[in-house]
Formats: C-alpha cells, structure tokens, sequence
C-alpha cells in the first residue's frame, strides 16, 4: 500500500497501471487557464497561477476534453507534475 504522501502518477507506476485519475483545475488568477494534474490538490501546479480550483476529474481509460491526448497529458503529469492548457476566448465566456 502506497504512502498517504503518494502522488497518483506514482501509484500507477507502481501498480504497473498505463492509465491514472487525471484532476482538471481552473486558474483563478488567468481564468482561461486550465491545467490537469495527478493529485486532487494540485500540489504541483505552478504557484505563480494559484490559487487553483480543482474543477473536475478524468477516471482511468476516459477521454480527456477537447480530443486532448490522453498519453501526452500522462506523460507531462509523470514528467513535470501537470500539464497546462487554456480555453479559446468563447469557451472561457461561457465557463
């Protein structure tokens, strides 16, 4: 069982798992700025964005939004702990 400190992208690794939870957060700071990340906190989201809102949740083997690749997007949370994205100006009118 892994640590309580444990990230998501380190138990999938673990358990050998090519699929994680992947968590969506909305910057508060530049509300067209989203970003995905491995823990529900967001611990390892750029602070200069912060604060962040998580905003919702991506289960294993789901398509993320936007036909966004889902291997591209695991391999940056492995990597660097998240990956950020931002809306087109008329998705972020009607966010």
């Amino acid at each position: 069982m892994p640590d309580d400190d444990s990230t998501n992208a380190e138990i999938v690794a673990e358990n050998g798992d090519p699929s994680m939870r992947i968590f969506i957060f909305k910057s508060e700071a530049s509300p067209d700025l989203r970003a995905f990340g491995g823990d529900l906190i967001g611990s390892r989201l750029p602070k200069q964005f912060q604060p962040w809102r998580a905003v919702g949740a991506i289960a294993p083997r789901q398509s993320p939004p936007h036909k966004f690749p889902r291997a591209a997007i695991e391999s940056a949370i492995r990597e660097k702990g998240f990956q950020l994205w931002r809306l087109r100006k008329k998705d972020a009118d009607n966010d």
